[in-house]
């Protein structure tokens, strides 16, 4: 039996990420626009920081890394590396010259752990997953079920990102063996592939349907009970410890929150 009611989104997030990343490279470059000072009791930091964050977070942490930049004008954020969290944790462990690693669940980050380069991680937020087609929906998907269709080209996360093991966990709970054409490194790959029309439907975090009028998102039953935890930490090898501990208080802070929020996502 089909199911699902199907909700159009907005291009908004991604947007104001780039907006907000613009206005502050336009105040670096202009001399007569000051940078905003660091918030009264904020150490002032300097060098450079890389931060590592799963491919989910990119809207969300892009806009922040601005915010951060602009609060500390000395110090230099290198523009984010984003993938999926178990794509980063192997680049981590491997030797990949990081300061702060995000993941979008805890057995990635737990892998970093583990390998003794990382140490007592926070959460900061939460996701869920969503169905999606392309717009106008031209497959004529409903829901979970009709994954299992062999006539469609369905698209997933690989089981080892954590929106993989979501997916699989979700399916598994529905009774629905998924008849998958492709298996993506993150799920910003298969946003994209189901944007551009190369399948017929994937899933994908709500905070990743929100960003493109592309395609349409399509509730599914249980989607609330799988939920993913995302945790941050500063490295235990990291080049710039105090700017990597002060842009993770700032992500656990207040103003991170509502940015979070205000692109879906959930409290920790």
């Amino acid at each position: 039996m089909r199911h699902g009611s199907v909700v159009r989104t907005a291009l908004v997030a991604t947007a104001l990420a780039l907006g907000l990343a613009g206005c502050a490279a336009s105040s670096a470059q202009d001399p007569g626009v000051s940078s905003p000072a660091p918030v009264s009791g904020e150490p002032e930091l300097s060098g450079e920081l890389s931060v590592y964050a799963a491919a989910s977070l990119q809207a969300a942490f892009d806009e922040l890394a601005a915010q951060f930049e602009q609060r500390h004008p000395s110090l230099d954020v290198h523009p984010l590396t984003y993938d999926g969290s178990s794509t980063l944790a192997t680049q981590i462990v491997e030797g990949a010259p990081a300061d702060v690693f995000a993941s979008a669940d805890e057995r990635n980050m737990q892998k970093v752990v583990d390998a003794d380069l990382a140490s007592e991680p926070e959460l900061f937020a939460t996701n869920t997953l969503t169905l999606v087609v392309p717009a106008g929906d031209p497959g004529g998907v409903d829901g979970l079920d009709d994954l299992a269709d062999p006539d469609l080209t369905v698209v997933l996360c690989a089981v080892e990102a954590p929106c993989g093991a979501a997916s699989a966990t979700l399916l598994s709970d529905a009774g629905v063996k998924a008849s998958v054409d492709s298996y993506e490194q993150n799920v910003t790959a298969v946003l994209t592939k189901v944007a551009a029309g190369e399948a017929d439907a994937g899933l994908v975090y709500v905070t990743d349907a929100s960003t493109t009028s592309a395609v349409d998102a399509i509730e599914v039953d249980g989607g609330e009970d799988v939920v993913n935890r995302y945790p941050i930490v500063t490295l235990t090898d990291a080049a710039n410890p105090r700017a990597a501990d002060a842009f993770v208080r700032f992500v656990l802070g207040d103003e991170a929150r509502r940015v979070l929020s205000d692109l879906g996502f959930g409290a920790p």
